[in-house]
């Protein structure tokens, strides 16, 4: 008998079709829209076939067709665009563990999206980024904290990307079974995490069960389950081809397998770098054919005006260009913007939805789920500080600051509360709150006097914000202070470090620092000096009022962190190598300050009575109970793991553990409850050296707890409970 079964692909897709099967009258509304696309690219000239595979493309006048830039952007809230409501950085989303709140903060972003295109096409704007296709999500891993767009991934899971991807695809593309509220697109396919300053160059050669376990697996989630309505290439090369040329990735995986039926993109200035950076292609010619063949269909950038030149040579032919049209063709008018549509249901949101009191509430909430609290106290708590404090000193070089809010791909609104108000907003008005910026961003303070220092420690309570921001951390020409946006090592800023030394020097307690950023940091220091630790990430515009409700007990931390802070980023293992041994929980046996899945809250989760029943070729459930034996009300983020057995045939690699579900659960001050998680079959599975995902039979280990299961989720007492299974 084998010791394994496939997981069926064939099957899979199947089962995807049927569950988005549409009803008839939709299919014929779809159809209707296939013949009409077809028919308009009939019309086309070559000239302006070519300038539709562009993201700035032309109006078409005869045709009815107006201009429109494929390029817009919408990470974290309508970006680039003037007023929109800001959002959390994705990565602060995804230490919310929350699909809900994921799915309702891309539908408020469609909203907002669909009431700026229609005033900007009142204004007769068709100017980058007033448009409806966004760029968004970015759901690549995030396997190194030195890679200065970790910031805009969900961290550093596949499961957890995969299912905030796909919540979030579903809130921008709408319910409508024909009519796409707006349309979402998946970036970078694939194998895209750095290093930035080598990204137009570098040949990735992942082995087949790195590839197929960590970086395919979020994208074919939002593929098949999102329905996600465009897919962006990388910049790097995989295998030797550039992932925006790529047949392998474009067409054998993600149309043929996968079953892909929208539009690809390239990166900006990814087919350039076909023959300039890569040197695949000896002109910009075969570049494009190179593009166009391998299934792309708009590029970001100008390389496809010499697409003309490939026609001549018989690179290319004019059907090629239709084929890549069509999904582009189809995409707008899903849009109901290609040529006028009464029948959008999407035609009328007011420019009243644009910031309004439901979004900020959101931008709020989400704020405040995502604050993980890393720390408070020893014995004795310091958190939450009482309102009536005698005096409070805040203070750091993010602390009045809204840019320490944003991240980056940021909107702009007409709301920010930074830190310090937010603050401030809380304490009684008998408290004598002061504040001074006390030392410089990344650079050391040239004043030999601080007045700030000895203010600090004659406060009963000092906050300090310190960390990282967009100017230390970002995209390949974003960041100005940094290797091309990258970090070279995972050190908070030197001097930033040295003026909380000199604070804790002379006040023994009361320290509490508030850390920003979008990526771990060396964390050992900070926790020696505060009494009180919070990871508030980029919170967006409403940052500062979810910190002041946190710091002051008006709400919960129920942030865990979606990546691991390692102990010791001298251990990390080399950059450019993506190898996955060393990486993330899955594969860090040491080196391990905060687990992946961390965090405190002002209750205790208790974790017990584990359970495990088999459902045969379903999967198991997994049944346990969670107390909360505090006096205070937490939500507490269950996570299930599976340890899969060492080794079986044709498995050499195994993950530690590997994270299979995960929810949100509300759990009041003295209440057990008891819960139960269907784990369906495929996530228990191992990827094999060949990249086939098969169940080992042998024996597994389940654990739930509060954390990925490590040592130093032991030592740092957080509860959890496990079960061997034989399977």
């Amino acid at each position: 008998m084998r010791n394994y079964f496939l997981l069926s692909i064939t099957a899979l897709l199947l089962s995807t079709a049927a569950a988005t099967a549409q009803p008839p009258k939709d299919m014929d509304k779809l159809a209707n829209m296939e013949h009409q696309a077809k028919e308009l690219i009939a019309q086309m000239t070559t000239s302006e076939k070519i300038a539709q595979l562009m993201n700035e493309t032309p109006r078409i006048v005869r045709l009815g067709i107006e201009a429109y830039d494929w390029w817009n952007e919408a990470l974290h809230g309508v970006a680039r665009s003037g007023r929109a409501t800001v959002f959390p950085q994705p990565i602060g989303l995804g230490a919310t563990f929350d699909t809900a709140l994921a799915r309702q903060i891309g539908d408020a972003i469609a909203t907002e999206g669909r009431a700026k295109y229609a005033v900007a096409r009142r204004n007769e704007n068709h100017a980058r980024y007033t448009g409806l296709t966004f760029w968004s999500p970015n759901i690549n891993i995030f396997r190194d904290p030195r890679w200065g767009r970790g910031m805009e991934t969900f961290g550093e899971d596949p499961l957890l990307t995969g299912c905030m991807g796909t919540a979030f695809v579903r809130g921008i593309q709408g319910d409508d079974p024909v009519y796409l509220k707006a349309a979402a697109c998946a970036k970078h396919f694939a194998v895209h995490s750095g290093p930035e300053a080598t990204r137009h160059t570098a040949n990735v050669n992942p082995s087949k069960h790195d590839l197929w376990e960590t970086y395919l697996p979020a994208f074919r989630m939002v593929v098949q389950q999102g329905g996600v309505e465009a897919v962006m290439g990388a910049y790097n090369r995989v295998y030797d081809e550039s992932c925006s040329g790529s047949k392998f990735l474009l067409t054998d995986v993600l149309r043929k397998q996968w079953g892909f039926k929208g539009h690809i993109v390239s990166d900006c200035g990814a087919v350039t770098d076909i023959h300039e950076g890569h040197k695949i292609a000896r002109t910009a010619a075969e570049a494009c054919a190179i593009a166009i063949k391998a299934g792309l269909n708009v590029e970001c950038g100008n390389t496809f005006e010499n697409m003309q030149e490939a026609l001549d040579q018989h690179l290319l032919s004019e059907s090629d260009l239709d084929r890549a049209l069509l999904p582009l063709m189809m995409t707008r008018l899903k849009l109901g913007i290609l040529q006028k549509d009464d029948e959008c249901p999407y035609n009328h949101i007011g420019e009243d939805r644009i910031g309004c009191d439901e979004h900020i509430a959101l931008a709020r909430r989400a704020a405040t789920e995502s604050m993980v609290l890393l720390k408070n106290g020893g014995e004795q708590p310091l958190l939450p500080l009482p309102k009536d404090l005698h005096t409070l000193f805040v203070t750091g070089a993010g602390a009045a600051d809204a840019f320490w809010l944003m991240g980056n791909y940021f909107g702009i609104s007409d709301r920010y509360c930074t830190y310090l108000q937010g603050i401030v907003s809380k304490v009684s008005n008998g408290t004598a709150v002061n504040y001074r910026p006390g030392v410089l961003e990344s650079s050391a303070t040239r004043n030999t006097i601080n007045w700030a220092v000895d203010e600090a420690v004659g406060a009963e309570v000092t906050i300090i914000v310190m960390g990282n921001n967009g100017n230390l951390e970002g995209e390949e020409g974003e960041a100005i202070d940094s290797e091309r946006g990258d970090r070279d090592n995972i050190s908070i800023p030197e001097s930033q470090m040295q003026f909380l030394r000199d604070i804790r020097a002379r006040k023994p307690s009361g320290v509490v620092v508030v850390l920003t950023g979008g990526s771990p940091v060396d964390v050992r220091e900070v926790c020696q000096l505060a009494d009180a630790v919070v990871m508030a990430w980029y919170p967006g515009q409403e940052g500062g009022y979810a910190l002041g409700d946190l710091l002051f007990g008006d709400a919960n931390f129920s942030g865990r962190l979606p990546v691991t802070f390692p102990a010791d980023g001298n251990l990390l293992p080399p950059f450019d190598d993506y190898s996955m041994k060393g990486r993330t929980y899955k594969y860090m046996d040491s080196n391990i300050y905060f687990p992946f899945g961390y965090g405190l809250s002002y209750g205790r989760a208790q974790y017990s009575h584990l359970s495990i029943t088999k459902n045969g070729r379903q999967g198991i459930s997994v049944s346990f109970t969670l107390s909360n034996p505090s006096a205070t009300d937490i939500c507490e983020t269950a996570q299930v793991y599976v340890s899969a057995p060492s080794q079986g045939e044709k498995t050499s690699v195994v993950p530690l553990a590997q994270l299979c579900d995960f929810r949100r659960i509300d759990v009041k001050a003295g209440e057990s409850r008891e819960l139960t998680f269907q784990i369906p079959v495929e996530r228990l599975m191992t990827v094999g050296d060949d990249g086939q995902s098969r169940l080992i039979r042998g024996e597994y280990t389940i654990t739930v707890g509060g954390a990925a299961p490590s040592a130093r989720t032991h030592q740092l007492g957080v509860s959890m409970v496990e079960q061997v299974v034989k399977l």
